[in-house]
């Protein structure tokens, strides 16, 4: 069937257990007087990646290597002047994660040019998070990089409110990230498809995306600013227990089951977990005054993403349904086929924790 065969289609590029990969890291600046302090943060599997290159095989040890490749993370320029890092550190922490630690001794009152130097060597589609605050720990640039805009300025001028402060480009990047994430979180999508693929009505479809945009929405938010705390390996494989449950629900009650809203946001309260993960890997939650805008920005991109699919997808619905016999098997087969990926998924996700 088309819509069957669309929904194996996209779920095909599903490589890894996460079944979204969506490549970020973050670094932290902040100024002081006569130094810089820099903290950058990037997944294990990414760091692990630029160790084990080619370019970067050694007989070195593991920790000999973070701390050379600590001191190529940021490249730091005042004048003109490249400026060579001090007190270099690395460090592994519980989450998985790798994290560096560099000081620059600069006068930060005037301009300065920040360029991350890792950018170029991580895979394509990769985003890096960088926020730089004052003394007082007031925000002074905030800005999401990628390989094609990896550089940033400062300027700050003595006793004023430093002309960076007004940048908000982050927040179009926070936007475009979150739709970027939706549409190739292949497990959301089909969660949500595995839904609405045995509605009747419209207004039980409006009923299922309202319910799953509020509780994805409220578990997100809180993630994001530490109130709810579950590892990634808890909430990845509850993810994909959802997405079986509701498939191998369709298969066994048939037609349209009742209540499927109360279930819709008990779901979307897991999923906004995992939508948490993005923003907590850059680091956006520990920095309670700058965390409104990437949260709004980054779930308004995920809103708009579930419903450009989610127009799709009913419009097809629609239209397959005036054919009588693919009407009758379209839920059957096209739940079997998401609960195998659900199925698949489990199982990774649970062998990989």
């Amino acid at each position: 069937m088309v819509l069957c065969l669309a929904v194996l289609t996209c779920a095909g590029f599903v490589e890894t257990a996460s079944a979204h990969d969506p490549g970020l890291s973050s670094v932290t600046v902040k100024l002081n007087e006569s130094r810089l302090e820099v903290v950058a943060t990037f997944a294990g599997k990414d760091i692990e990646g630029l160790i084990q290159s080619p370019a970067a095989q050694a007989t070195k040890p593991a920790r000999a290597k973070l701390r050379e490749l600590a001191r190529g993370v940021l490249a730091v320029a005042s004048a003109g002047r490249q400026l060579e890092p001090a007190d270099i550190r690395a460090r592994c922490d519980d989450q998985g994660n790798v994290e560096f630690g560099l000081n620059f001794v600069a006068d930060t009152s005037g301009p300065l040019e920040l360029r991350s130097c890792l950018l170029p060597r991580l895979p394509l589609g990769h985003r890096q998070f960088l926020s730089v605050t004052d003394e007082s720990g007031g925000t002074v640039l905030e800005r999401l990089l990628s390989k094609e805009a990896e550089t940033a300025t400062i300027l700050r001028q003595p006793g004023s409110q430093p002309e960076a402060a007004k940048d908000r480009t982050s927040g179009a990047g926070f936007l475009a990230l979150g739709i970027k994430h939706i549409l190739t979180g292949y497990d959301h999508l089909l969660f949500l498809f595995a839904l609405l693929v045995v509605t009747q009505r419209f207004v039980s479809s409006l009923k299922i995306i309202t319910c799953f945009t509020l509780a994805h929405s409220i578990t997100l938010a809180l993630a994001t600013f530490n109130v709810v705390m579950f590892p990634s390996r808890v909430v990845e494989p509850l993810i994909a227990g959802s997405i079986i449950y509701v498939s191998v629900e369709n298969l066994v009650r048939r037609g349209e089951p009742a209540g499927r809203w109360l279930l819709t946001f008990a779901f979307g309260l897991i999923h906004g977990l995992g939508f948490a993960s993005v923003l907590r890997e850059m680091g956006v939650g520990g920095r309670v005054g700058g965390v409104l805008m990437p949260l709004f920005s980054f779930n308004v991109g995920v809103e708009l993403g579930q419903l450009m699919v989610t127009a799709v997808v009913l419009a097809l619905l629609c239209k397959l349904r005036t054919k009588p016999l693919l009407a009758a098997r379209l839920p059957a087969a096209c739940s079997a086929a998401v609960a195998l990926f659900g199925g698949y998924w489990l199982i990774e996700r649970v062998a990989l924790n």
